[in-house]
């Protein structure tokens, strides 16, 4: 009984740690989400730039609109993201409540260390913590795989902001407005690539 006392009383403070650390990795996500609406109105507006300096700028316009997609296909990733977040949070919130639930078996056990009743109790709290412990494990390697698919996805967004810069050069007189916007693109791009591979770093994914 000792024992699956100890191991209750050594998860209160993991899963409080690991709440917090949920929390930051929401906060960045929804920068990131911020973020990919900006692309969409710079796309929309590089795409009629495109339009106005005519064939010229026909490749630009194709990228333009592709960086377009690129921002619903990173906005619909995010979603996802969030969503596993979310589960996290539940996960992790069952967690905190059976934590408040072992220090009422804490105060039990010093009444009644021996007691039959609270240790068939004890030992099925330790099959439940076990099932959400397998469960968050779950949920870390999901939301892991998840940003690197989002990363993967920033990285070739990467390469179009790049080669519209290089198509901006083929603009004639629409050269420097393109250029400039192109630069934006780029500029945005990198943010997004920099939060990701921030939140590739997080703690929470080696789960100590």
């Amino acid at each position: 009984m000792t024992t699956a006392l100890t191991t209750m009383s050594a998860k209160k403070p993991q899963a409080g740690v690991d709440l917090l650390r949920i929390v930051r990795i929401n906060e960045q996500i929804k920068r990131v989400v911020g973020v990919s609406f900006k692309i969409n109105i710079m796309a929309l507006n590089a795409i009629f730039l495109a339009k106005r300096a005519g064939t010229a700028a026909r490749g630009f316009g194709v990228l333009s609109n592709e960086l377009r997609v690129f921002s619903q296909d990173l906005r619909t990733c995010m979603e996802s993201l969030t969503g596993l977040i979310h589960a996290c949070v539940n996960e992790v919130s069952v967690v905190l409540q059976d934590n408040r639930l072992a220090n009422l078996f804490d105060r039990a056990a010093e009444l009644a260390p021996q007691h039959p009743a609270l240790l068939a109790v004890l030992q099925r709290r330790s099959v439940e913590d076990e099932k959400h412990a397998l469960h968050l494990t779950k949920l870390r390697r999901q939301l892991k795989r998840a940003l690197e698919d989002a990363f993967q996805m920033v990285e070739l967004g990467g390469v179009l902001a790049k080669s519209a810069k290089i198509e901006a050069a083929y603009g004639q007189s629409f050269a420097a407005s393109l250029a400039q916007v192109s630069g934006e693109f780029d500029g945005v791009v990198e943010e997004i690539r920099g939060s990701l591979e921030s939140l590739r770093r997080s703690p929470f994914f080696a789960g100590n």
